[in-house]
């Protein structure tokens, strides 16, 4: 069974509860007692009616093994308080790979999106890429259980509730993920620096299934291989390349809209 996640993010924890309010297991709230902003005060009334316990516990970061080592700060992302306010959270359970491309072709006219994540090793990425994925409607995530950076407490601070809200499978097998999702219908699309089209080409005509890469490395070689279309971003500047993140935030952004 997964460790439980020590979540600090006040939308976050507001996204847990508001999804699955069973699975907070208790909360610390800010020393002034739930006030400081709107967010924390919406996280104390809800606490009250799911009658989820509260109070000055510590920090809950010693019930967690998950939580990356480096410190917090004294604010969380956007819009925490100090290390004490916080909520122990159990990890929200991934889907199958069928369940996640399951009726593909229906989805917004056969022409949704999800993203799958090649061996992401920055936990800081992979939060601020579910945060996209959440913002743009993406309509679920395939993370490589091997090699990846697992999805702990820092994901879940960075996503600012988007992994509450996009459906995801941890997935040992890539290529049997990605045979799953041709066979409900979804275009594998690979994005590579060494890619001859632009991702300005790329028609929202179809379901997508758009594969990002390693930080350093990019896709891997049996990854690209099994890539229907490469594509990439063109530089417009003196800077080559792009974090990760944000090139998924750009590619996200091109292949949703109208969609």
């Amino acid at each position: 069974m997964s460790a439980n996640l020590t979540v600090r993010n006040p939308h976050s924890i507001l996204a847990a509860l508001k999804n699955r309010p069973e699975d907070v297991l208790q909360i610390s709230l800010p020393q002034s007692g739930g006030g400081g902003d709107e967010a924390w005060k919406h996280i104390e009334a809800l606490a009250k009616r799911h009658r989820i316990k509260t109070g000055s516990f510590g920090s809950a970061s010693t019930h967690d093994s998950r939580r990356d080592k480096k410190p917090f700060g004294e604010k969380a992302p956007s819009g925490g308080r100090t290390s004490f306010a916080e909520a122990l959270i159990k990890p929200k359970e991934a889907v199958t790979a069928d369940e996640l491309f399951s009726g593909a072709k229906e989805r917004k006219g056969g022409r949704g999106l999800w993203l799958a994540l090649d061996s992401l090793q920055d936990p800081q990425n992979v939060g601020a890429i579910f945060r996209a994925a959440g913002f743009f409607g993406v309509e679920g995530i395939m993370v490589t259980s091997e090699r990846s950076a697992p999805l702990t407490s820092t994901v879940y601070d960075v996503s600012c509730g988007g992994v509450e809200a996009v459906p995801h499978v941890m997935q040992i097998n890539l290529q049997r993920g990605f045979e799953s999702a041709k066979e409900h219908g979804l275009w594998i699309l690979g994005t590579s620096e060494h890619a001859k089209e632009s991702y300005l080409k790329m028609e929202r005509d179809r379901p997508w299934l758009l594969v990002l890469g390693n930080e350093e490395k990019g896709l891997r070689r049996l990854t690209e291989e099994a890539c229907d279309v490469l594509c990439q971003i063109p530089s417009q500047g003196h800077v080559s390349s792009l974090n990760v993140s944000v090139a998924s935030g750009i590619m996200i952004s091109r292949l949703i809209s109208n969609s």
